[in-house]
């Protein structure tokens, strides 16, 4: 399925995924483990490291963000990722986390018009994991060996200010069949309906080969012009050659290849493990710059 359309976000001004001409110019975003600080955003550079390629045109640049392609080496780029880091990059840091409800409905859900970021991703993704990282609490959300135990809309209120929202996962959860359906059906409900969704953020398994159902996912969201950021878990898993595996990194340019068929322009996306942190600063920084403008506008 070809997607015509480009994903926008839900806010009275749209949200404009904006793509350089193709240049042969590539730039390099650092694949580390070492977060960042939030009051010094990361800053572009070559080291001898493990790194990806990016052609320009594949970076993510969010509005109100001049980014001179000539020039472009000096752009700030969040490490494993393809995003640039705008001025609405600020109040980052996570202080206050709280469970608030569970909800098996959109108009179940919490209404006081605060900003949310949805979790969603295939069953034994990493959810719960990334969430307690991101929050740096280790029982916030409930973890379990047996996939498919979040089976509602669960709202977790940060710094009394944002939403983190963990929805049940899609894949092989251990559940019957009308029980998945309907998960589906009020997950899927939840992302048309919601006013106040700033973005969906989409799991994808960075340890193994990109999977029909995260493609469909994704091309789902855009369709519906749901805003998407891809966020590749189990980053620090590496598979051995001999046996045919691929790194993470080698998956995700692999995934991003498939979906750019879905979309006119590549969505951000953030290398993540929940084992050693990598990209958790990332994400905080991504969620900052998104919540900021969209409470702007």
């Amino acid at each position: 399925m070809i997607l015509t359309q480009i994903p926008k976000f839900p806010t009275p001004q749209t949200l404009h995924f904006f793509k350089f001409p193709k240049p042969k110019t590539l730039i390099t975003s650092i694949l580390s483990t070492t977060p960042n600080s939030p009051q010094s955003p990361p800053i572009l550079t070559i080291p001898d490291q493990t790194h990806l390629q990016l052609p320009l045109e594949t970076l993510f640049i969010p509005p109100d963000t001049d980014v001179d392609p000539n020039s472009i080496d000096g752009a700030r780029i969040l490490k494993g990722s393809n995003i640039v880091l705008s001025e609405y990059a600020r109040d980052v840091e996570v202080k206050v986390a709280e469970f608030v409800k569970s909800s098996v409905s959109a108009e179940q859900c919490p209404d006081d018009g605060l900003p949310e970021f949805a979790l969603v991703g295939r069953s034994n993704v990493g959810k719960s994991s990334l969430l307690n990282s991101l929050v740096r609490r280790k029982k916030l959300a409930l973890t379990s060996k047996k996939p498919g135990k979040t089976q509602c809309i669960n709202h977790f209120r940060i710094n009394d200010s944002w939403y983190l929202v963990d929805l049940p996962g899609f894949g092989y959860a251990v559940a019957p069949q009308a029980l998945r359906k309907d998960w589906e059906r009020f997950t899927k409900d939840y992302f048309l309906k919601r006013s106040t969704l700033v973005s969906v953020f989409l799991l994808v398994d960075a340890s193994i080969p990109a999977r029909n159902s995260d493609l469909e996912y994704a091309s789902w969201l855009g369709q519906n012009q749901i805003p998407m950021t891809l966020i590749f878990t189990k980053c620090d898993k590496r598979k051995k050659r001999k046996n045919g595996g691929k790194r993470p990194e080698e998956n995700v340019q692999d995934f991003m290849k498939l979906i750019q068929e879905f979309f006119h322009s590549s969505p951000p996306w953030i290398m993540t493990s929940s084992v050693t942190n990598q990209g958790r600063e990332e994400i905080l920084l991504h969620m900052a710059q998104l919540r900021n403008y969209w409470l702007k506008h």
